[in-house]
């Protein structure tokens, strides 16, 4: 039985990942601002009032997990928006950097004491974060949150790399969510994939970008 942490449980594939998780056997903490009902079904240790931008609040979560041992960690709390060059919203580009991009280092530095040997660092990213993969523009501050974060990632699994730790980021696909206005795969499916693709990720692929159906993408 793996101890495995999710970001953004309360809905879409964060809390899909809880149930699945769960499902096997496995002990699942979830943490989120608020649980939703569907959260709280699942059985999992829920750890609310996690807001994943504010430094003190995941030190606090690292506190209250202290000794504990994470084998998987997967960080999924993420938002969207999309800006175009007439409609260049700053503001919104810089909280999907918040949210995005430094959150999961935020998060993955905060817990990194928790992790171990073989343990597994997941950050849900996009293929939207592709520079070769962007052949239709738009979308900026998306689009450069995944990108940041996909080469943060690159970074952590270097610097954890003496200790065994291996970090991936794994694109889900298009996953009927709210975010995606309910476009694309369903969570369900999504999920299994993202599940079945870390436990076969190894430490030879530590540091890489994949689609969650098994195919190495591009950066």
């Amino acid at each position: 039985m793996n101890t495995v942490l999710v970001t953004g449980a309360n809905r879409g594939i964060g809390l899909e990942l809880c149930r699945q998780y769960a499902r096997r056997g496995d002990h699942v903490i979830a943490t989120c601002r608020k649980a939703s009902p569907e959260l709280q079904e699942t059985g999992a240790e829920i750890h609310e009032g996690i807001e994943v931008t504010d430094g003190a609040s995941v030190e606090a979560l690292a506190r209250s997990l202290q000794g504990r041992q994470i084998d998987i960690l997967v960080n999924c709390a993420g938002i969207l928006s999309k800006e175009t060059l007439d409609d260049l919203d700053i503001d919104r580009i810089r909280q999907q950097f918040e949210v995005n991009a430094i959150s999961p280092l935020r998060v993955t530095a905060a817990l990194h004491n928790c992790l171990g040997r073989g343990s597994k660092v997941a950050i849900i990213t996009s293929r939207m974060g592709s520079i070769e993969d962007n052949t239709s523009g738009g979308s900026y501050g998306y689009r450069m949150s995944k990108a940041a974060v996909n080469i943060a990632a690159r970074s952590l699994a270097h610097d954890l790399s003496d200790r065994g730790i291996l970090v991936f980021t794994i694109h889900p696909g298009l996953v009927a969510t709210a975010m995606t206005h309910y476009k694309g795969i369903p969570p369900e499916e999504s999920a299994a994939n993202l599940v079945a693709r870390i436990d076969a990720l190894g430490t030879e692929e530590s540091g890489t970008f994949w689609h969650a159906k098994g195919e190495a993408l591009p950066w």
